[in-house]
């Protein structure tokens, strides 16, 4: 009885199951009646089942069908999985689409794109890495990721390609209870002199033999500065008083609202970066088919919400 069952078997079976006849079956796959019969009656003859009760107008299936029709369908259905994965990878498909995201913009509406390509590729793997922004570049271009989701850089790499997907505003917090709210000018104000001598707590890169300008794209930075991989660490640096951070607005702001956090009011200038937001992509790899649905899904949402 070994190798009774095979795609085209299965196919005939569930064929009779959803028709009710073996003529209806017949049409449906495109092959003569006597084709039907004959095929199930070898398959009844294999597997030493009656699989259909003929003595009725139309053929009824019996409890032994009707207990091998789950696993049938599902066999199927596997079928159809391969042969789209199958058709899928021939037209460029990647087997794994990998984003890694600068832990700013973890807040950004990255994952509804992703829910598409769930949708559309079910089978293909999806990896999503957070990392500063140094890092996510880095990882980028060693052939770690496919795509990274960063703030804009100072400077064109001419190794990148990048599709603009965002803006995200970055406001310079400190503790409410912080000594330097103290020395606030009578128009409560500080200068960005008063601010330098305070630590800043940084978003940064995990290398420490890493010399690029800490400040980024900031407009100040002070003169010493603690370094951390993620938002919320340097979050609770910040609420502790150790010093003051840039932070996304959306992050901090219930810590506004609740009196435990201030934007520093800086004299000579208005608090709150606003940065574009790209996603980036290496010129030395081509996208595939999911990479390139994933940067058109997240363009096409940043031009409807602007």
């Amino acid at each position: 009885m070994n190798g009774v069952f095979n795609s085209e078997t299965v196919a005939v079976f569930l064929a009779v199951l959803d028709t009710g006849s073996f003529s209806a079956a017949a049409r449906q796959l495109g092959r003569v009646p006597s084709a039907i019969s004959m095929a199930i009656a070898n398959l009844e003859a294999e597997l030493a089942l009656e699989l259909f009760d003929r003595s009725g107008r139309e053929p009824k299936p019996t409890a032994q069908a009707l207990a091998l029709e789950p696993q049938a369908r599902l066999l199927i259905a596997q079928l159809q999985q391969l042969n789209t994965q199958a058709l899928e990878l021939s037209q460029g498909l990647e087997t794994r689409l990998t984003l890694v995201i600068a832990p700013e913009l973890q807040s950004t509406p990255w994952v509804r794109p992703l829910q598409v390509l769930a949708r559309d590729y079910p089978s293909l793997e999806i990896q999503v890495i957070t990392a500063p922004q140094t890092d996510a570049l880095r990882l980028l271009h060693d052939g770690g990721a496919q795509l990274a989701l960063v703030f804009q850089r100072p400077a064109a790499d001419g190794r990148e390609s990048f599709q603009e997907v965002g803006r995200e505003t970055l406001v310079a917090v400190i503790a409410r209870q912080h000594p330097l709210l103290q020395e606030l000018s009578p128009e409560g104000r500080l200068g960005d002199t008063q601010l330098r001598p305070i630590r800043q707590v940084m978003v940064g890169s995990r290398s420490q033999d890493d010399t690029n300008n800490p400040g980024g794209p900031f407009c100040i930075t002070s003169e010493h500065y603690w370094r951390v991989d993620h938002p919320e660490s340097a979050l609770q640096m910040v609420l502790s008083g150790l010093g003051w951070a840039w932070l996304p607005r959306a992050f901090v702001q219930p810590y506004i609202n609740g009196q435990m956090l201030v934007e520093l009011p800086i004299a000579n200038f208005t608090n709150g970066e606003e940065l574009w937001v790209d996603l980036v992509w290496s010129r030395e790899r081509p996208l595939g088919l999911g990479a390139q649905q994933f940067v058109a899904l997240m363009a096409e949402q940043y031009r409807q919400s602007r």
